[in-house]
């Protein structure tokens, strides 16, 4: 009030035009400005500087903008279940534990179609490649299990979420047929079915993807003992190392006959050792802390990738793959299922019992499986139970009341009072009507329902541990029977009691390790 008021009052007795007179009064350059405040007083270079700041936040702002739109309109969305539903709560995306499932796709539409005709794969196609990705909780390790896509498993009923089209129960199907009829959402309830777990993610890329891939990375390398030449997948390869990209890298992850003995299982550690040069290949170069290399990976994998609602967004992406960056390659275990031939078809392959139960349960347990804490124990005799037949999948009925259930636990074990511990298990795991009688001891532990409780006796397996393929339909059960084995003598989980182990040789290989593949004898040429 009282300087702005002397100054009006003491001009206000002036003359018009007659008023006080600045010193700068006729300097063109200052009193024509004076309305611009503090910036006419800047440096030249201080304005010029915040010129071009100016600039560059707008431009990087239009530019992220940009690059943020891009990649999240390259991404495709699918069903995470397909029917099955998944009953945990959201996992965090920065540090809970996370279990994603790859797939590849061997789909022949768009750009895949030189690979075959669409009768080749028809519906969503198989899977062609299967690998589960578990994260630890604390980001210091990954485990890569891969599923053989000659594994003869059974098939939970699926519902196609896109069409509403049901699909019954099936047993002893080829692992890489689940997505075929009813979505992605099939393979990943089979996966949690075979395992016990509760994938959080899935993540699906075809043929294309790892040409565009590979390219973006400037090559991969990869190792074989010797020459090879296979007409089917199109590889030729000299032996020792060479870098593959484009066709070639395509061509060393799909070839059936190339390595080892020709079969499903040297495939399956082939992609391993693509893999663990990727992962090598991208933390040497420093891809993950480059800003530009990043942009163009993200965009080639955006560009060829269906996930789940879960993971379709581009901050989810980059949160998952910012927890990957700093784990100790020495820490990625890549892994296969143990398998044996299948008994019903020898030229396809069967979870082998009791080292597939002992993966499982580790998993489940979130165990290091770089780091084996005991020796392996020998395989169970293959014969079954008596009464045991072949296992059917019945398919699944509406919601019950686990309270209501009548389940019993046979003690033929060999260990007195080992059913009372079985029985705890089951009560606080909502089966409280379970009940325990003692009886003939034999080798293997199995499941026993009678009709209409194939539901039940799935969830009272899966809550034990025991593996899908001990459960066996009998009429003359009345409800539920667990009918405990030598096999399960300690612990409430099948395959993890003291000394019952994971095998020592579990690990094909880390990403540490660099494996050179044993060619097929059958498809060696002469460099």
């Amino acid at each position: 009030m009282g300087r702005g008021r002397e100054m009006r009052d003491n001009g206000a007795d002036l003359p018009a035009g007659t008023g006080p007179v600045s010193p700068h009064a006729h300097d063109g350059a200052v009193g024509a400005a004076r309305h611009l405040g503090p910036l006419r007083g800047m440096p030249v270079w201080l304005k010029v500087v915040t010129a071009v700041v100016s600039v560059a936040i707008i431009g990087g702002l239009a530019f992220a903008g940009f690059w943020y739109l891009r990649l999240q309109n390259n991404i495709s969305r699918a069903p995470l279940n397909a029917g099955g539903g998944n009953s945990e709560g959201q996992v965090s995306d920065a540090t809970g534990r996370m279990q994603i499932l790859i797939l590849g796709s061997d789909t022949r539409d768009g750009k895949n179609a030189e690979y075959g005709t669409a009768d080749d794969s028809k519906g969503y196609g198989k899977s062609d490649v299967m690998m589960l990705m578990d994260i630890s909780e604390d980001n210091k390790r990954v485990s890569v299990i891969s599923f053989p896509r000659d594994l003869l498993v059974d098939i939970p009923k699926c519902k196609d979420e896109e069409t509403g089209r049901e699909f019954p129960a099936r047993s002893g199907i080829m692992i890489n047929e689940a997505m075929a009829e009813a979505g992605i959402g099939c393979a990943v309830d089979t996966v949690n079915k075979i395992t016990g777990l509760e994938i959080d993610h899935f993540m699906m890329a075809d043929f294309n993807a790892v040409k565009e891939l590979s390219n973006a990375v400037g090559g991969v390398e990869v190792c074989i003992s010797d020459a090879v030449y296979d007409p089917d997948s199109r590889l030729r390869l000299p032996a020792g190392t060479s870098t593959v990209q484009g066709e070639m890298a395509l061509a060393f992850l799909r070839t059936r006959h190339a390595f080892a003995d020709g079969g499903d299982l040297g495939r399956i550690r082939a992609q391993q050792g693509f893999l663990s040069s990727l992962t090598r290949k991208i933390k040497d170069d420093g891809t993950l802390s480059d800003p530009g290399k990043m942009l163009n990976i993200a965009d080639v994998v955006t560009r060829n990738l269906t996930v789940d609602k879960g993971l379709a967004s581009v901050p989810t992406l980059l949160t998952i793959g910012n927890r990957l960056k700093d784990i100790d390659i020495s820490k990625v275990a890549f892994v296969s299922v143990p398998t044996t031939p299948a008994v019903a078809d020898p030229n396809r392959l069967q979870i082998a019992e009791p080292a597939g139960s002992q993966l499982f349960a580790a998993l489940r347990q979130d165990i290091d499986l770089t780091e084996p804490t005991a020796p392996a124990t020998p395989a169970p005799t293959e014969s079954a139970p008596p009464s045991a037949a072949p296992t059917e999948t019945a398919p699944a009925v509406p919601p019950y009341d686990k309270a209501l259930q009548p389940v019993t636990v046979a003690n033929g074990s060999g260990v007195p009072g080992r059913a009372q511990e079985i029985v705890q298990a089951l009560i606080s795991g909502g089966f409280t009507q379970a009940a325990q009688f003692e009886s003939t001891a034999v080798e293997q532990s199995v499941v026993y329902y009678g009709a209409d409780f194939a539901d039940v006796a799935a969830d009272v397996a899966a809550l034990l541990g025991i593996p899908a393929g001990q459960l066996v339909p009998a009429p003359n059960v009345s409800g539920v029977q667990v009918y405990l084995g030598a096999d399960f003598t300690t612990g409430t989980t099948y395959g993890t009691g003291p000394g019952a182990a994971l095998p020592e040789d579990i690990v094909n290989q880390t990403a540490g390790d660099t494996v050179c593949q044993q060619a097929n004898p059958y498809l060696i040429v002469q460099e």
